[in-house]
């Protein structure tokens, strides 16, 4: 039961990482490859991840938003 928990937790998150990804690509003009390594590089991805829960349960707008903060706080310039 609990392997089935942690399962369904990591497809919910990367459900939410393939919905979220492109919508931040969109709000910031970049390609989906670019977008993901500029999550990756400034920790975008990371915090995804780690707060996916809540991110999730926000408009993607703010979601999209707070994502960039964490990356612009990382050394992220775009």
């Amino acid at each position: 039961m609990e392997t089935n928990t942690l399962e369904k937790e990591t497809r919910n998150k990367l459900r939410f990482a393939t919905f979220i990804i492109p919508k931040f690509a969109d709000a910031y003009k970049m390609d989906r490859q670019e977008a993901y390594r500029y999550l990756k590089k400034y920790g975008g991805l990371d915090y995804l991840y780690e707060c996916w829960w809540a991110l999730h349960t926000d408009n993607p707008f703010w979601a999209i938003r707070d994502i960039y903060k964490v990356c612009r706080n990382n050394g992220g310039l775009r």
